[in-house]
């Protein structure tokens, strides 16, 4: 009798490759291959945004630089748009791509989880930016421009709306490349998509002065050219990613899986826009020196938020990877060295900015109104930034499971508690009340993760099925999709 081998390709388990990074490699070389490169991509888009003001401010009218405040949150509204399909296909094919250790065929389904995820991402991006379009005046209103903004706002929303469903996309094609283990290539991508920017904001903007317009242009076409390079990484080195119409699907088999952990993502970018617009009003009424105050703590604590989030999201295609494959030990491993990542990165950071605190925040103002106030947001930034870490490795475990019920409650856990907390420290604390607001808010949302996850062990051991395979896959696929 014949026996038939269900091995993946030998290339595949090749040391250095993307996929042996996912599947056998030592778990520090692991986290290091996935996550640093996720954090630098990080840190170099958050320097693309100080020096994209810089252009904008260059211009000497305050008028560009609060368009560019006004349209924050329709950005990170489409981002939130492709992270739904991004997201959720990125946390899908992992688990695909470790079943498919055991039964090569099955990997046939990330081809439709990554069709659908693009044209989704592109298909839905088109719908918000014509929509967008076509209420353009109602909506630079109701993100509070005023009279002299009202130009400046029209032209940079109106030109992002144009090139929402390329933004989607990028994003959403992002996330199915991190999803194959190349981290390095994100980088290379994100940090490429920078330096576009830059050159063309310097054409349009310095050369052109075409304002904000010319922002929101550099902005899509560099995000254009992101497409194009991940597209075509994907059709040349994947082996099982396919981006081509024909395995666009809506199997309930894969459209839930990819919306029940992707629509947590929208809901948190629609929560975080709410509670930013919140926490400002709120501050606004204890001066201008609040205000700086927090604005400078928040830039301060942005960079070990960054490596921490390098960390919290790069692992999450191992974790998935060692579910779908249902190797218990990996992924225990993979949480273990991620948790002394996190709090390692913490700890060092937290400590030597907490020193140094009056030293670091008068670098950036010598008001003293400011640092005083500063540095006790400063302090409260610093402890919710230690605690958000251990939180999104709660969330990124929670989608590389697929238990999208639990993810979603962690994605919008933080902004249905931060509200009532920050309107109630206002009341009782004043100030200080709104500046550990933020720093409560994580510890609770902490603790709801934990409870979460030990209300989700029973089920994710069942899922992981240690030693048995097929239940494993069966739990993550249930539905066949090779004969469509």
């Amino acid at each position: 009798m014949k026996t038939t081998t269900l091995e993946p390709p030998e290339k595949t388990d090749v040391v250095g490759t993307n996929r042996w990074y996912l599947s056998a490699a030592p778990i520090l070389r692991a986290l290091v291959h996935l996550c640093v490169p996720m954090a630098a991509a990080m840190i170099v888009g958050a320097v693309y945004n100080l020096v994209n003001a810089g252009f904008v401010g260059s211009q000497h009218d305050t008028a560009l630089l609060a368009a560019i405040t006004f349209g924050a949150p329709i950005l990170g509204l489409v981002m939130a748009v492709g992270g739904v399909f991004g997201v959720g296909g990125g946390a899908l094919n992992p688990r695909l791509l470790g079943a498919a250790e055991h039964d090569p065929t099955k990997a046939d389904g990330i081809k439709h989880v990554s069709s659908f995820a693009v044209w989704g991402a592109a298909i839905a991006g088109a719908v918000f930016g014509g929509v967008g379009l076509l209420l353009l005046d109602p909506l630079v209103a109701l993100l509070g421009a005023d009279a002299t903004a009202v130009p400046a706002t029209t032209a940079y929303v109106g030109v992002m709306l144009a090139f929402v469903p390329v933004l989607a996309a990028a994003f959403c094609l992002e996330q199915l490349v991190r999803a194959e283990g190349a981290a390095r290539q994100v980088m290379v991508g994100l940090i490429g998509s920078t330096v576009a920017n830059v050159v063309l904001d310097v054409l349009f903007i310095l050369v052109l002065h075409w304002g904000v317009a010319g922002a929101a242009l550099a902005m899509g076409l560099a995000n254009l050219g992101v497409v194009a390079y991940f597209a075509l990484w994907l059709h040349r080195h994947s082996e099982h990613v396919s981006l081509a119409p024909r395995w666009f699907t809506l199997s309930p088999a894969v459209v839930r899986p990819v919306f029940g952990v992707g629509v947590g993502e929208l809901l948190q970018a629609s929560f975080i826009i709410v509670t930013s617009l919140a926490l400002n009003n709120l501050a606004a009424a204890y001066g201008d020196s609040a205000l700086a105050a927090m604005g400078i703590a928040v830039r301060i604590a942005q960079v070990p938020e960054f490596l921490v989030m390098g960390v919290t999201l790069g692992v999450l295609p191992l974790l998935a990877y060692s579910y779908g494959k249902g190797d218990r030990g990996r992924l225990m491993a993979a949480l273990r060295g991620s948790a002394l990542a996190v709090g390692g990165i913490a700890l060092v950071f937290s400590t030597t900015v907490f020193l140094f605190r009056e030293q670091v925040f008068s670098a950036f103002s010598a008001d003293g109104s400011v640092l005083a106030i500063g540095v006790t947001i400063l302090t409260a930034q610093l402890v919710a930034m230690i605690v958000n870490g251990f939180t999104g490795l709660f969330t990124s475990l929670f989608q590389a499971a697929g238990r999208s019920s639990a993810a979603i409650v962690m994605s919008v856990a933080q902004g249905l508690l931060f509200l009532p907390i920050v309107v109630l420290g206002n009341l009782w604390f004043g100030l200080a009340g709104i500046v550990w607001a933020l720093t409560a808010t994580e510890v609770l949302v902490f603790l709801v993760g934990v409870g979460l996850w030990l209300g989700s062990r029973r089920a994710i051991d069942r899922g992981l099925a240690e030693g048995s395979p097929e239940r494993a896959e069966e739990a993550l696929y249930p539905v066949d999709l090779r004969s469509r």
